[in-house]
């Protein structure tokens, strides 16, 4: 009777196992497998071999694009990973003051779209900038527009990653150094550089990642300057040219993979920097050192600051450059007439329902393939699929979503056009980084919860529900505020399947630019500003809640 039991329940196990992948194929591999099928096609439907990619590269302005991309994506990395590694250097091997409100600051460019930091650079040097007298006659719209932008929007995605690896650094190995009495420069480069390579390696992935498949920041401020994300808009909005799309979305899919694959590689072959019986380093007060930190991260703090500020300044100010008084008439054009704050509340929507399904979704699935036995091919293909949403750039995917969904021969047309739609290419989105950290928080916990609770005829999903969940809650609150601050101000993975029903505020602010209206953009842009950072409250509140009402137990105990 008992080995029935035990079987049955691992049976229940591996069904919804086997429910999990097969979702993240059908929104995942459907969509990718039908832009490869349209990209040897012609708008007939004919099978045409690769005549598609023929005419693309055959193009000249199409064939640029290639390479502005490359150049651009190459500068912006080559700029950011030594300013976000100099800041997370500051913040980890000095004693600087004000390391908290640092950190706060640099991370504040998540929470706005990308549009905001064009709006912001466009404000500070376009044709009526207040500080376009510093270009000497060089235009912000192009490349340099794209270039500081994308910096401003990379900068924190590779500070947290350099700033993790930087942080398991182990204390003993400078320790040891300083008695051997090493000189600072030979511990920079045989200690600490070697230490972060994983993480500069990563790092620079994403931001090159970042950089080749983001379309706001391009689309606002690049003026005539050619990029491939840019290139798929054109060709599905403006010519709608499917199959010509679907050749530039697996243009620009390529580097992104190369990249991912780069990253996945180098990731295989890290070992553990930080043994059980590692200490922690800590730094020691350098005078002179610590005040060049200090004011190295100051001036980056004020340098981002500006870029917001810029942004709210704009969102308040009647009519930039003539009339700089003090109004809300921007909110309230951007709200009311111009009809924004139906977007508004569809991006909340989303947004509450990506984090709330998505966590939901991400955490359950994780849970089934750490903790669970059996099917270990299954479990292979799960954690295939969930590492691949990480190599697919958000337009490549949009673009697979409108190709897949759009068929009437697809049954699952109806679910183009509606919200849910939006909401499952979010969730498929951002999947992979919410499911590395569901992982690593479940790894935390040993698999003998689930052995006694076997032992004692307990279901694993009581387990699941009475114990798994409450330890790991803390993990599910910053997966569900991750989900939910990337939903609100996503532009890549929506900007093909939003309909005038279901219209989110980042597509609302994309199209007020591209009317002239920067100051209700501006708003909007300030008004999604205000709200995720609403959200992280939140989620901090919540935090030290629950960490002081169910993680007593995480509390040393002192005799």
């Amino acid at each position: 009777m008992t080995r029935q039991r035990v079987h049955w329940q691992d049976r229940l196990a591996q069904v919804l196992l086997l429910g999990c992948c097969a979702l993240l194929a059908l929104f995942l591999l459907g969509p990718m497998a039908t832009i490869l099928i349209k990209s040897v096609q012609d708008k007939s439907g004919a099978f045409v071999g690769l005549m598609q990619f023929r005419d693309y590269f055959a193009t000249p302005a199409l064939k640029s694009s290639i390479w502005n991309t490359f150049w651009v994506a190459i500068v912006v990395t080559g700029i950011t990973i030594p300013l976000a590694f100099a800041y997370a250097y500051a913040l980890t091997r000095s004693c600087m003051r004000g390391k908290i409100t640092f950190r706060v600051i640099a991370l504040t460019p998540i929470l706005a779209p990308s549009l905001l930091a064009a709006i912001s650079f466009i404000q500070w040097f376009g044709n009526q900038g207040a500080l376009k007298w510093l270009l000497h006659g060089a235009s912000i719209y192009g490349p340099l527009g794209i270039i500081v932008s994308a910096i401003y929007a990379t900068f924190p995605h590779a500070l947290m990653i350099v700033l993790t690896s930087l942080l398991l650094t182990d204390g003993r190995l400078y320790e040891a150094a300083e008695s051997l009495r090493t000189p600072t420069w030979r511990k920079f480069f045989t200690i600490t550089l070697p230490g972060a390579k994983f993480g500069l390696v990563s790092a620079t992935m994403v931001v090159f990642s970042y950089t080749v498949s983001d379309f706001g920041i391009p689309k606002v401020i690049g003026g005539n300057f050619n990029v491939l994300a840019v290139d798929i808009y054109k060709q599905v909005i403006g010519q709608q040219n499917f199959n010509k799309g679907a050749v530039v979305g697996l243009v620009l899919l390529f580097p992104v993979l190369v990249a991912f694959i780069v990253d996945w590689i180098m990731q295989g072959r890290q070992q553990a920097q930080f043994s059980a019986r590692a200490v922690p380093y800590a730094p020691k007060p350098a005078p002179w050192f610590d005040r060049t930190m200090f004011l190295f991260c100051l001036v980056v703090a004020l340098l981002l600051l500006a870029v917001l500020g810029m942004a709210v300044y704009t969102s308040f100010i009647k009519f930039w450059p003539y009339d700089k008084s003090m109004s809300l008439r921007h909110y309230q054009f951007g709200l009311i007439d111009a009809g924004v704050f139906d977007s508004y509340l569809n991006s909340l929507k989303m947004a509450l329902l990506v984090a709330l399904g998505g966590t939901m979704f991400i955490f359950g699935c994780a849970y089934l393939l750490e903790k669970t036995r059996g099917v270990p091919l299954l479990k292979a293909a799960v954690r295939l699929l969930a590492a691949v949403p990480m190599g697919v750039p958000g337009m490549v995917l949009g673009l697979g979503y409108i190709l897949f969904f759009n068929d009437p021969d697809n049954p699952l047309n109806g679910l183009y056009g509606t919200l849910g739609i939006l909401v499952f290419s979010t969730v498929v989105h951002y999947y992979t980084s919410s499911h590395l950290t569901a992982v690593t928080a479940l790894k935390a916990l040993d698999n003998e919860f689930e052995a006694v609770s076997a032992s004692l005829k307990v279901p694993f999903y009581k387990t699941f529900f009475r114990v798994t969940v409450p330890v790991c809650l803390p993990a599910i609150l910053d997966i569900g505020r991750y989900l939910f601050v990337n939903a609100m101000v996503t532009i890549s993975a929506v900007i093909f399947l939003y309909t005038p029903q279901t219209r989110l505020a980042s597509i609302a602010i994309l199209r007020l630019d591209e009317f002239g209206e920067i100051g209700p953009a501006a708003a909007m842009a300030t008004l999604i500003v205000a709200t995720s950072t609403a959200i992280c409250l939140v989620y901090a509140v919540l935090t030290r809640f629950i960490v002081t009402r169910t993680q007593a137990w995480r509390t040393p105990v002192v005799l």
